[in-house]
Protein backbone atom coordinates (compact mmCIF):
# COMPACT_ATOMS: atom_id res chain seq x y z
CA UNK A 1 0.00 0.00 0.00
CA UNK A 2 1.30 2.96 -1.02
CA UNK A 3 2.23 6.07 1.30
CA UNK A 4 -0.47 8.58 -0.73
CA UNK A 5 -3.22 5.74 -0.35
CA UNK A 6 -2.70 6.05 3.13
CA UNK A 7 -2.55 9.56 3.30
CA UNK A 8 -5.44 9.93 1.47
CA UNK A 9 -7.50 7.21 3.20
CA UNK A 10 -6.56 9.24 6.03
CA UNK A 11 -8.05 12.21 4.73
CA UNK A 12 -11.35 10.41 3.93
CA UNK A 13 -11.87 9.44 7.60
CA UNK A 14 -10.40 12.36 8.72
CA UNK A 15 -13.84 14.25 6.84
CA UNK A 16 -16.12 11.64 8.05
CA UNK A 17 -15.26 12.35 11.51
CA UNK A 18 -15.50 16.04 11.57
CA UNK A 19 -19.32 15.15 9.88
CA UNK A 20 -19.62 12.55 12.29
CA UNK A 21 -18.96 14.53 15.13
CA UNK A 22 -20.86 17.94 14.18
CA UNK A 23 -24.40 15.95 12.86
CA UNK A 24 -26.60 16.35 16.05
CA UNK A 25 -28.69 13.08 16.89
CA UNK A 26 -31.93 12.64 15.43
CA UNK A 27 -33.81 9.65 17.67
CA UNK A 28 -32.46 8.25 20.53
CA UNK A 29 -29.08 9.27 20.47
CA UNK A 30 -28.95 8.03 17.30
CA UNK A 31 -27.57 10.11 14.19
CA UNK A 32 -26.72 9.83 10.62
CA UNK A 33 -23.20 7.94 10.13
CA UNK A 34 -21.75 10.13 7.21
CA UNK A 35 -18.46 8.23 8.44
CA UNK A 36 -20.03 5.21 6.33
CA UNK A 37 -20.22 7.24 2.97
CA UNK A 38 -16.36 8.20 3.46
CA UNK A 39 -15.56 4.64 4.11
CA UNK A 40 -17.63 2.92 1.14
CA UNK A 41 -15.35 6.47 -1.22
CA UNK A 42 -12.47 5.08 -0.20
CA UNK A 43 -13.68 1.82 -1.21
CA UNK A 44 -14.51 3.04 -4.48
CA UNK A 45 -11.14 4.47 -4.86
CA UNK A 46 -8.83 2.13 -3.41
CA UNK A 47 -10.77 -1.15 -4.23
CA UNK A 48 -7.98 -3.67 -2.54
CA UNK A 49 -8.71 -5.88 0.45
CA UNK A 50 -5.61 -3.93 2.12
CA UNK A 51 -7.47 -0.95 2.02
CA UNK A 52 -10.68 -1.92 2.52
CA UNK A 53 -9.15 -3.40 6.24
CA UNK A 54 -7.46 -0.62 6.85
CA UNK A 55 -10.46 1.86 6.56
CA UNK A 56 -12.90 -0.16 8.25
CA UNK A 57 -10.97 -0.67 10.82
CA UNK A 58 -10.28 2.84 11.44
CA UNK A 59 -13.86 4.14 10.46
CA UNK A 60 -15.19 1.91 13.36
CA UNK A 61 -13.01 3.17 16.13
CA UNK A 62 -13.42 6.74 15.33
CA UNK A 63 -17.28 5.87 14.95
CA UNK A 64 -17.18 4.01 18.36
CA UNK A 65 -14.68 7.34 19.85
CA UNK A 66 -17.83 9.54 18.80
CA UNK A 67 -20.93 7.87 19.07
CA UNK A 68 -23.54 9.77 21.12
CA UNK A 69 -25.45 6.25 21.06
CA UNK A 70 -25.47 4.50 23.89
CA UNK A 71 -23.13 0.97 24.16
CA UNK A 72 -22.87 2.25 21.13
CA UNK A 73 -18.80 1.84 20.82
CA UNK A 74 -19.01 -1.48 20.63
CA UNK A 75 -21.36 -1.95 17.52
CA UNK A 76 -19.70 0.57 15.77
CA UNK A 77 -16.43 -1.42 15.48
CA UNK A 78 -18.49 -4.31 14.84
CA UNK A 79 -20.29 -2.59 12.41
CA UNK A 80 -17.90 -1.35 9.93
CA UNK A 81 -15.94 -4.28 8.82
CA UNK A 82 -18.78 -6.31 7.78
CA UNK A 83 -20.06 -3.38 5.94
CA UNK A 84 -17.09 -2.85 4.35
CA UNK A 85 -16.51 -6.22 3.47
CA UNK A 86 -20.21 -6.54 2.02
CA UNK A 87 -19.92 -3.29 0.30
CA UNK A 88 -16.77 -4.14 -0.90
CA UNK A 89 -17.87 -7.79 -2.83
CA UNK A 90 -20.99 -5.81 -4.25
CA UNK A 91 -18.85 -3.60 -5.89
CA UNK A 92 -16.32 -5.81 -7.09
CA UNK A 93 -19.60 -8.05 -8.34
CA UNK A 94 -20.72 -4.80 -10.52
CA UNK A 95 -17.70 -5.76 -12.78
CA UNK A 96 -16.98 -2.97 -15.56
CA UNK A 97 -20.50 -0.64 -14.55
CA UNK A 98 -19.26 -0.54 -10.50
CA UNK A 99 -17.87 2.99 -11.31
CA UNK A 100 -20.80 4.32 -12.87
CA UNK A 101 -22.63 7.33 -10.63
CA UNK A 102 -25.81 5.06 -10.57
CA UNK A 103 -23.68 2.04 -9.46
CA UNK A 104 -21.97 4.34 -7.04
CA UNK A 105 -25.69 5.69 -5.79
CA UNK A 106 -27.05 2.48 -5.68
CA UNK A 107 -24.43 1.11 -3.56
CA UNK A 108 -24.11 3.65 -1.28
CA UNK A 109 -27.87 3.90 -0.27
CA UNK A 110 -27.79 -0.08 -0.03
CA UNK A 111 -24.24 0.05 2.11
CA UNK A 112 -25.40 2.59 4.13
CA UNK A 113 -28.90 0.39 5.06
CA UNK A 114 -26.32 -2.91 5.39
CA UNK A 115 -24.72 -0.48 8.01
CA UNK A 116 -27.45 0.39 9.85
CA UNK A 117 -29.09 -2.79 10.22
CA UNK A 118 -25.78 -4.41 11.29
CA UNK A 119 -25.15 -1.64 13.80
CA UNK A 120 -28.82 -1.88 15.45
CA UNK A 121 -28.36 -6.07 15.52
CA UNK A 122 -24.85 -5.53 17.15
CA UNK A 123 -26.30 -3.14 19.64
CA UNK A 124 -28.82 -5.53 20.45
CA UNK A 125 -26.90 -8.69 21.14
CA UNK A 126 -23.68 -6.90 22.29
CA UNK A 127 -24.73 -4.02 24.39
CA UNK A 128 -28.24 -4.93 25.44
CA UNK A 129 -29.96 -2.17 23.53
CA UNK A 130 -33.98 -2.65 24.03
CA UNK A 131 -35.08 0.36 22.05
CA UNK A 132 -37.78 0.18 18.77
CA UNK A 133 -35.47 -0.88 16.37
CA UNK A 134 -37.71 -0.53 13.47
CA UNK A 135 -38.41 3.22 14.54
CA UNK A 136 -34.72 3.30 14.05
CA UNK A 137 -34.53 2.04 11.03
CA UNK A 138 -37.19 4.60 9.85
CA UNK A 139 -35.80 7.39 11.29
CA UNK A 140 -32.52 7.40 11.43
CA UNK A 141 -30.87 4.73 8.92
CA UNK A 142 -33.57 5.56 5.76
CA UNK A 143 -32.84 9.17 6.20
CA UNK A 144 -29.14 8.37 6.91
CA UNK A 145 -29.01 6.26 3.46
CA UNK A 146 -30.79 8.99 1.50
CA UNK A 147 -28.58 11.85 2.65
CA UNK A 148 -25.48 9.22 2.35
CA UNK A 149 -26.60 8.87 -1.40
CA UNK A 150 -26.64 12.69 -2.14
CA UNK A 151 -23.53 13.49 -0.62
CA UNK A 152 -22.02 10.38 -2.70
CA UNK A 153 -23.45 11.96 -5.97
CA UNK A 154 -21.68 14.61 -5.23
CA UNK A 155 -18.54 13.49 -3.96
CA UNK A 156 -17.53 10.80 -6.03
CA UNK A 157 -16.97 12.82 -9.57
CA UNK A 158 -15.15 15.24 -7.77
CA UNK A 159 -12.96 13.03 -5.46
CA UNK A 160 -12.60 10.85 -8.75
CA UNK A 161 -10.99 14.10 -10.40
CA UNK A 162 -8.67 14.49 -7.73
CA UNK A 163 -7.39 11.13 -7.66
CA UNK A 164 -7.01 10.87 -11.11
CA UNK A 165 -5.20 14.28 -11.40
CA UNK A 166 -3.07 13.59 -8.50
CA UNK A 167 -2.52 9.60 -10.05
CA UNK A 168 -3.51 8.89 -6.28
CA UNK A 169 -4.56 5.22 -7.62
CA UNK A 170 -3.98 2.90 -10.57
CA UNK A 171 -5.65 2.98 -13.68
CA UNK A 172 -7.35 -0.38 -13.41
CA UNK A 173 -8.92 0.48 -9.93
CA UNK A 174 -10.58 4.16 -11.52
CA UNK A 175 -12.40 4.22 -14.90
CA UNK A 176 -12.58 7.23 -17.46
Amino acid sequence: MKTKNLVALSLLVGIGAVLHAVIPPIFLGMKPDMMVAMMFLGIILFPEVKSVLLISLVTGVVSAMTTGFPGGQIPNIIDKPITAFVFFGLFLALGKYRNSIISVAVLTAIGTMISGFVFLTAATLVAGFTGPIFALFGTVVLPTAAVSTIAMIILYPVALSVVKRTKLSTPTAISK
